[in-house]
């Protein structure tokens, strides 16, 4: 049985073993990670469920900001973002840092590589408009002919339209200003969680940022560019990806998977987006689908990853011959 771990990106290593397997089963079964660094394009981690094979099928797993099978022979990559994780000490990342580059870097990562693009791209928070981006880019044919559209992008509890400050609670940018106000080292993970905790954070999202320290040099340091991060995040907010979901490139299938107990949704957008949620149609254009996974909060590979696995595990056998 696999090792119950979690990696850079939050997620548990059990789910992507479960993706990488049938579906029908939910077991979990063996599977192989390597950790990799490509000097000026991203890091990024492989799992495979049988190294000894060849795989047919391609994911890329994208993080939110300051994150970090037997029969199925897919092969799963997780990307740390620019200025997130090894990223962050990749040289060659420089600014604008927004989402136009960091989608830009995903399009430099497989080219650099020689691989085909990926078959699937999941993208959660801050990563699902990352994707939306890649998917645009790769539609314009920005990054080249040899990375094409993905068949499926996953966008899980991220607003795809601009972000207003009518429909966020400002907890993201609250945690990015008490972080730009501490020094670049800390006393410790504990004293981290517990200044956070006096600061009138909840426990959870407290030990959540404590686990972005990493111990370098005998100090405890962030594992992220927090400048950079805070640029990403500005343009997080003001980038909308409407066009793109009002108009899906013909073979493309976009699945929006919004959280039951998400802050981040009103009710326009929520009605906006069901009303773009397609029918099989003639092949013509891509399809919208939409989703909730529910009693999950905004954390969904946290909240409720068997959920999440329900809904997403038919559309991805879909694509297996």
């Amino acid at each position: 049985m696999a090792r119950l771990i979690r990696n850079k990106q939050g997620i548990p290593s059990t789910l992507l073993t479960r993706f990488l397997n049938s579906p029908s089963s939910l077991l979990t079964l063996p599977y192989y990670s390597t950790s990799k660094r490509s000097l000026q394009t991203l890091a990024y981690e492989e799992i495979q469920a049988n190294p000894n094979k060849p795989y047919t099928h391609t994911a890329f797993i994208l993080h939110g900001l300051l994150g970090s099978a037997r029969n199925w022979q897919w092969r799963m990559v997780l990307v740390d973002l620019r200025n997130h994780g090894n990223s962050a000490e990749m040289e060659g990342l420089g600014p604008p840092h927004d989402l136009l580059n960091a989608a830009k870097d995903l399009g430099n990562l497989i080219n650099s590589k020689g691989w085909d693009s990926p078959d699937v791209v999941i993208g959660h928070s801050m990563g699902g408009k990352v994707a939306l981006q890649f998917a645009k880019s790769c539609g314009n044919r920005d990054y080249g002919e040899n990375v094409k559209l993905p068949k499926q992008l996953w966008v899980l509890d991220s607003v795809p339209g601009e972000v207003t400050s009518d429909n966020s609670d400002g907890e993201v940018e609250k945690v990015l200003q008490t972080l730009q106000s501490l020094p670049s080292t800390v006393p410790s993970r504990k004293w981290l969680v517990n200044h956070m905790l006096e600061l009138g954070f909840s426990k959870s999202l407290s030990e959540w940022v404590g686990t972005n320290l990493k111990r370098a040099g005998g100090e405890d340091t962030w594992a992220f560019n927090l400048e950079g991060a805070v640029q990403m995040f500005h343009s997080y907010w003001e980038l909308s990806y409407w066009s793109l979901l009002e108009h899906p490139p013909k073979g493309l299938e976009i699945s929006i998977v919004r959280a039951e107990k998400s802050d981040r949704w009103d009710a326009d957008v929520i009605t906006w987006l069901e009303r773009l949620a397609s029918p099989e149609g003639d092949g013509s254009a891509g399809k919208i689908s939409v989703h909730v996974l529910p009693s999950s909060g905004h954390w969904v590979h946290v909240d409720n990853p068997k959920g999440l696995l329900e809904i997403m595990a038919p559309k991805l056998k879909s694509l297996v011959p």
